[in-house]
C-alpha cells in the first residue's frame, strides 16, 4: 500500500451488502457508476479538474503552498502538484547545495504533511471514488510522491508491435508497455492544445447528458 494511501473510508459488506462509508447515500458509493464483473464499483462518472480544483481550495491548509496547486485528474485519481516557499541559502550557494535544498524542502512537507495528506486522500475517495496522489515543487526541482502505476490492457496488431519493438530495440524502453507508455507521454507534450480542446468537448457532452431526462441519477445499487 502506498503511504499516502488511507483505505478506511471505504468499506463494503454490510448487513445487506449495503454501502457503509458514513456518507448520506448510503444506497450505494456516492459517485454513478456500474457493477463490473466481479461485482466491485467502477467509476464511470467525469471528474472535471475545475471541480476537483474548486473543492481542494476550500479543504487544503492557506499554508502548504505558494500560490494555487496543479491539479489533474483521470478516471483513477487525482494528482495535487504544489510549489513550496523556497529554502534560505547562504549567498553564492553552488548548483549542488540549491538542489540539495530543494530536495530537502520536499521531503520535509512530505513528512510534515503525511498525516492530512491521508485524510484528504480517504476524502476525496469517498467523495469521487478517486483519491488523491501528491507532489511538491521547489525552485526547478519537482517530485511526484505516490502516482498510482494502473495497467491498462489493450490489443494491437502487428504494425502497432512493430512500433513498440522498434522503441525497445533502439534502447529508447525497455519493454512494449514502457514502450507504449514513452508513445503516450510524447502525444501528451505534443498534442496539449488538441487534448485540451478534446476535453472541454467531453465536458460540454457530460453538461448536455446531465441536463437532459434522467440525469445526475446515482447509478444501480446493490
Amino acid at each position: 500500500m502506498r503511504d499516502d494511501e488511507a483505505t478506511g473510508a471505504r468499506r463494503g459488506g454490510g448487513r445487506r451488502g449495503r454501502w457503509e462509508s458514513g456518507h448520506p447515500h448510503d444506497h450505494g458509493p456516492p459517485w454513478r457508476g456500474r457493477r463490473g464483473r466481479r461485482g466491485r464499483w467502477e467509476n464511470v462518472t467525469p471528474l472535471s479538474a475545475e471541480e476537483a480544483r474548486g473543492w481542494l481550495s476550500g479543504r487544503l491548509p492557506d499554508d502548504w503552498f505558494a500560490g494555487a496547486p496543479e491539479v489533474t485528474v483521470d478516471r483513477d485519481e487525482i494528482v495535487v502538484v504544489g510549489t513550496l516557499d523556497a529554502p534560505s541559502l547562504a549567498e553564492g550557494a553552488g548548483e549542488a547545495e540549491v538542489r540539495a535544498a530543494e530536495a530537502g524542502r520536499i521531503e520535509r512537507f512530505r513528512e510534515d504533511t503525511r498525516q492530512a495528506r491521508m485524510a484528504i486522500h480517504s476524502e476525496a475517495e469517498a467523495r469521487y471514488g478517486r483519491g488523491v496522489a501528491w507532489g511538491a515543487v521547489s525552485g526547478d526541482t519537482r517530485r511526484v510522491f505516490t502516482n498510482l502505476a494502473v495497467p491498462v490492457l489493450t490489443r494491437l496488431r502487428q504494425p502497432e508491435r512493430l512500433v513498440l519493438d522498434t522503441l525497445v530495440d533502439a534502447g529508447v524502453a525497455g519493454s512494449r508497455s514502457e514502450a507504449l507508455a514513452w508513445c503516450v507521454r510524447l502525444v501528451g507534450d505534443n498534442q496539449d492544445e488538441w487534448l485540451a480542446r478534446l476535453r472541454e468537448a467531453l465536458a460540454s457532452v457530460e453538461e448536455a447528458r446531465e441536463a437532459g431526462p434522467g440525469g445526475g441519477r446515482s447509478g444501480t445499487t446493490a
